[in-house]
């Protein structure tokens, strides 16, 4: 027996009564051809029959009643019905739009983060805190496309870690780590270009203490200043035997004596290492004896700063004073052939990047130096004193690891002995000795020549 189809047409209060009643089966709507309802277990479901250009038969859901209204299931279909007029096919429209959301789903900063990049960071030393950073620095865009990340975006969001206190350095590290992963994005092909590529924070004008204050980090150390840290390590090295011999006097035998010791513990070849290399402290953290010649005098390492575009292992030479410290240390712990040079004294791993602060303020306040000369400052007065002393640009360069020579030129350039006056003064004098040769002393011209 054929099943008997209904037909009517398709009112507000009509639908409801469906929907409540639940008929078996479609109801066709008598004034949009192929609109209809079907039912179902979880109710009525708005539904539209065309058939294509090519005379094929299609069906196209347009949604649930209760979250279309009647009215706007009809003007869906209304409009689906002028896309199969012009010769179109609706379905593989929305089809389409669907498979281009999930597209744009995957190249989402959160799903290019969590995943390919993810990958690419485990390989890295701080790979895991520049995920975290990435992620946490902008959550709110996390869901947006990598491709419509804009600079009005960057310029609300600056404003917004202003308005927290953020200070901008930190800001600029975040949007670099932004940028690189976005860069990496397009290397691969995931996004056609980055979009941040050629965007910059605006640098926030600096107040007076904020000048003073950047102006005195990146400085050398004034004659005194170095005489007292020396004094600062000395005095660091008493104090230690000090508070040791107190604690073996109240009971704590088992504790070795320092006084036979040329190092207390690692702070101070430590950082005697840092003033005569100028290494970063990353670089002082990571090395390892196997990277160590005392007999060349050398150590051999990939820059842990610069090895993601520069993999291959640098040479420095170390001065006679850097390995007579390097030497004594090495004894002190039994001339090891291998690991780590400053192990942490509790882990034997390495050790944490603020492993130093409080040892480095210890020895600052030791040798009566200014609270605002940071550790950083051994390695800045390093290359200046170099400088200062007539050594070229690109050996300094060299010595500092820097990727571009710039970034020396840009920091310590203006530190070089001015040799411009030694240069006119050399014209002027080869000058004068071509006018005496002629025959004419500065007596008989009208011009002299000093």
């Amino acid at each position: 027996m054929a099943e008997t189809v209904t037909r009517t047409k398709l009112t507000v209060k009509y639908v409801e009564r469906l929907a409540k009643e639940m008929p078996t089966s479609d109801v066709w709507d008598t004034d949009l051809a192929g609109f209809h309802v079907r039912p179902g277990k979880r109710g009525l479901t708005f539904r539209l029959y065309y058939r294509t250009k090519t005379n094929k038969r299609r069906m196209m859901t347009l949604g649930a009643y209760g979250t279309l209204t009647v009215a706007q299931a009809r003007k869906n279909a209304t409009e689906a019905l002028a896309v199969v007029a012009q010769g179109g096919d609706p379905r593989a429209v929305i089809e389409k739009d669907k498979v281009d959301e999930e597209y744009r789903q995957q190249q989402t900063i959160s799903a290019y983060l969590n995943g390919p990049y993810a990958v690419v960071q485990r390989r890295k030393k701080d790979g895991d805190a520049t995920v975290r950073r990435i992620r946490n620095a902008f959550k709110s865009w996390l869901e947006k496309p990598m491709s419509e990340v804009t600079r009005a975006d960057i310029e609300r969001w600056q404003g917004e870690r202003e308005a927290k206190g953020e200070a901008y350095s930190t800001s600029k590290r975040h949007l670099g780590a932004l940028k690189t992963m976005l860069a990496h994005a397009a290397d691969r092909k995931v996004i056609s270009t980055n979009p941040l590529a050629r965007i910059n924070l605006q640098r926030p004008a600096m107040t007076e203490d904020e000048m003073a204050e950047q102006s005195s980090q990146r400085r050398y150390l004034e004659a005194c200043e170095v005489e007292a840290l020396f004094i600062g390590l000395e005095s660091y090295q008493e104090q230690k035997r000090k508070q040791r011999r107190s604690s073996r006097a109240h009971g704590k035998v088992y504790l070795p004596d320092l006084g036979g010791v040329t190092y207390v513990d690692h702070v101070v070849p430590w950082i005697m290492t840092m003033y005569y290399t100028g290494f970063r402290p990353g670089a002082l953290f990571g090395l390892r004896w196997e990277q160590v010649n005392l007999d060349f005098r050398t150590v051999r390492k990939v820059i842990e700063k610069t090895a993601h575009h520069r993999p291959e292992p640098m040479t420095f030479p170390l001065s006679t004073s850097a390995v007579k410290v390097l030497k004594g240390w090495h004894q002190q712990q039994g001339e090891p052939k291998s690991g780590l040079v400053f192990p942490s004294g509790r882990s034997g791993k390495r050790m944490s990047p603020t492993a130093m602060q409080k040892p480095w303020a210890n020895v600052r306040k030791l040798a009566g130096l200014p609270d605002d000369l940071h550790l950083y400052s051994l390695r800045h007065n390093f290359a200046s004193q170099l400088v200062m002393a007539g050594i070229d640009l690109l050996t300094v360069s060299k010595l500092m690891a820097h990727s571009d020579i710039q970034t020396t030129i840009q920091h310590y350039a203006h530190l070089r002995p001015d040799h411009s006056r030694d240069a006119v003064e050399v014209f002027a004098h080869q000058t004068a000795q071509g006018m005496s040769k002629l025959g004419t002393s500065d007596s008989q011209s009208q011009f002299s020549i000093a």
